[in-house]
């Protein structure tokens, strides 16, 4: 089965994960799977852009450790790596939420 890096909690900063979340269409991602509080296929987030725009953003959300991408199969499960982030930034991703 191929899977995708992911950064190591230790490799996560607060900088990149701000930078990330700037953009409109990858804080709206951020926060369908906040709400969620669950795994969501990528093609749940199709009335965000077109396939390949999404990647993108998928992609860079995954570099910076917000998400973690699961393959199975020809599909891509996307979940918030949100436990971990708690641990090394307490509330953040709740107060993003909750003022975006």
């Amino acid at each position: 089965m191929k899977s995708l890096s992911h950064p190591s909690i230790n490799d996560i900063n607060l900088e990149q994960i701000l930078s990330a979340l700037s953009e409109p269409t990858r804080l709206a991602i951020f926060k369908e799977l906040y709400s969620a509080q669950d795994e969501k296929n990528c093609s749940s987030f199709s009335s965000l852009g077109q396939k390949n725009n999404l990647s993108h953003h998928f992609k860079t959300l995954r570099e910076c450790g917000i998400i973690y991408v699961r393959i199975e199969g020809r599909k891509r499960c996307i979940s918030l790596r949100n436990e971990e982030l708690n641990k090394k930034f307490p509330n953040l991703l709740k107060v993003i939420y909750d003022n975006s």
